[in-house]
């Protein structure tokens, strides 16, 4: 087993800043009622760990029941809420994350945005987790980064509510939303006299969480409006990401132009995402859900049946898609929840099959419509789903990427599967495994 990962690091090393300081310094100044310089805040707010905690008042805004449910889970799992301390990963494993994970490429935005630069905030650190909760790098004043440290908030360490308990960056993996939590809401007894906010990143591309960014301060010094600057600096953070990749699309539009140009038939050009940059005899879709490991050669696609796949220099993919009528639609659909850290979904039909791995949310709207193939409208399903029926747009939105991924396998109006389609839905064994991190009504009741 490799050796452990050095825990009193800043993860700061030898990275270049030059944005301009002011916006960073603000952020300090927000935090802290005060300068975003100077020791003594730091050096106090490091004691503070040892100092009785007050009644606390968390925001207003932040449901509670985001808590009850994720110190449930932490029950669940039986995890040791008095002596407990998070899994660690080794040197070389923390290496292979921070060059591989999605998140990584978001630090100097997430640095940007969050630390003033050349200083530490006082009184406060700054983390940046990947998807399994995993500390990829941490910022602050040495003495508040020697304080987190016994609490095992170090690079290396995970944080997920598997390993940690309820916490902010563990439990905004586990929900997808920013939250907030204070002192003692911590599952692990040894957080009490800590508080934290945390925001989840994801791919505008393809909805896949990407990691968190959080910041951990003393119970006592830690002001709510955290919350609102992390969710702030994840959503740039985002925007970044989105910008990066019409770049990239623009790139690829150049480079498959002469070639569609001389093409027969219906072709697309799509990045290795599925996004469509260019298309020849055909109107195309905005995005085509490629294989897991798409490999040139024949496939079947979704929505538009047999397809050949051919690289186009400098990535991406030419997909040839076949004459009309030469692939039948699906005719099965199979949607898997056995594996709760997997839920799937699989097409069978006169096209051949094939197979998708869903995100929680996704998982379950798509339970809910294989349940009652009557369908929602969208203020049932945000009942459903939120326990608000006010919720239409963020439904309307879900289920829009939801029908660009699956083609015509979804019917709207009411939101459903496709009348001809056969469903099957397969269900853990154990009630308690449906869906287990959801908080959707609908899941909660079927539970029971």
């Amino acid at each position: 087993m490799p050796e452990s990962a050095d825990a009193g690091g800043s993860g700061r090393g030898n990275r270049q800043r030059s944005r301009a300081r002011g916006p960073r310094t603000a952020w300090g100044r927000a935090l802290t009622g005060g300068a975003a310089g100077g020791r003594t805040g730091g050096a106090r707010a490091a004691e503070a760990y040892a100092v009785s905690v007050p009644e606390l008042r968390p925001a207003a805004h932040v449901p509670r029941e985001l808590i009850g449910d994720s110190w449930r889970r932490a029950e669940e799992r039986g995890l040791d809420r008095e002596d407990g301390r998070p899994r660690r990963v080794g040197v070389a494993e923390l290496e292979w994350r921070r060059r591989t994970a999605g998140v990584g490429v978001l630090r100097e935005v997430l640095c940007d945005g969050l630390i003033p630069a050349g200083e530490s905030v006082p009184e406060h650190v700054v983390v940046v987790a990947d998807a399994d909760g995993v500390v990829l790098w941490r910022e602050g004043e040495r003495a508040m980064l020697k304080a987190v440290s016994r609490i095992g908030l170090a690079e290396g360490a995970s944080w997920s509510e598997d390993s940690a308990g309820t916490n902010g960056i563990g439990t905004a993996l586990a929900t997808g939303r920013p939250v907030g939590v204070y002192g003692d809401e911590h599952f692990l007894r040894n957080c009490h006299r800590w508080s934290c906010a945390a925001a989840p990143l994801t791919d505008p591309r393809d909805g896949r969480l990407l990691g968190v960014v959080n910041v951990t301060g003393p119970a006592r010094t830690m002001p709510t409006i955290s919350l609102a600057f992390v969710t702030a600096v994840g959503r740039v953070a985002e925007g970044e990401l989105r910008d990066r990749h019409w770049t990239a699309m623009g790139r690829l539009r150049a480079v498959a132009a002469p070639v569609l140009a001389g093409i027969g038939g219906r072709v697309l050009a799509v990045d290795e995402h599925g996004w469509a940059a260019a298309a020849t005899g055909m109107a195309p879709p905005e995005r085509v859900a490629l294989p897991k490991s798409p490999a040139a050669g024949a496939c079947v696609l979704p929505g538009l049946g047999r397809c050949a796949l051919e690289p186009l220099p400098g990535g991406g993919w030419l997909v040839r898609v076949e004459p009309e009528g030469s692939a039948a639609p699906p005719t099965r659909v199979v949607l898997d929840l056995t594996r709760p850290a997997s839920p799937s979904l699989m097409v069978l039909g006169g096209a051949g099959r094939w197979s998708r791995q869903v995100s929680p949310r996704h998982a379950e709207l798509l339970y809910l419509l294989a349940v009652h193939r009557d369908g929602f409208s969208s203020t049932a399903l945000a009942d459903a789903l939120f326990g608000d029926p006010g919720r239409t747009v963020t439904v309307r939105a879900e289920l829009s990427r939801l029908r660009r991924k699956l083609g015509g396998l979804l019917a709207h109006r009411p939101y459903r599967f496709s009348d001809e389609l056969d469903v099957q839905l397969l269900l853990p064994s154990r009630p308690d495994d449906l869906l287990p991190r959801s908080t959707a009504p609908a899941v909660l009741a079927a539970r029971r």
